[in-house]
């Protein structure tokens, strides 16, 4: 049997987080351009 999708949140995190966004200097941009547009949520898990 195929089971679904398991989500990881730390793989989600390390990837996609507020850390690795600021690792990076165009994800610092990228944090910096949400924050501009009143973005509530600048990342996926913040």
């Amino acid at each position: 049997m195929h089971y679904p999708r398991r989500n990881s949140k730390i793989k989600k995190a390390r990837k996609h987080g507020f850390r690795a966004r600021m690792r990076t200097s165009k994800g610092r941009k990228l944090i910096n351009r949400k924050r501009r547009h009143g973005f509530h949520r600048i990342s996926c898990i913040s």
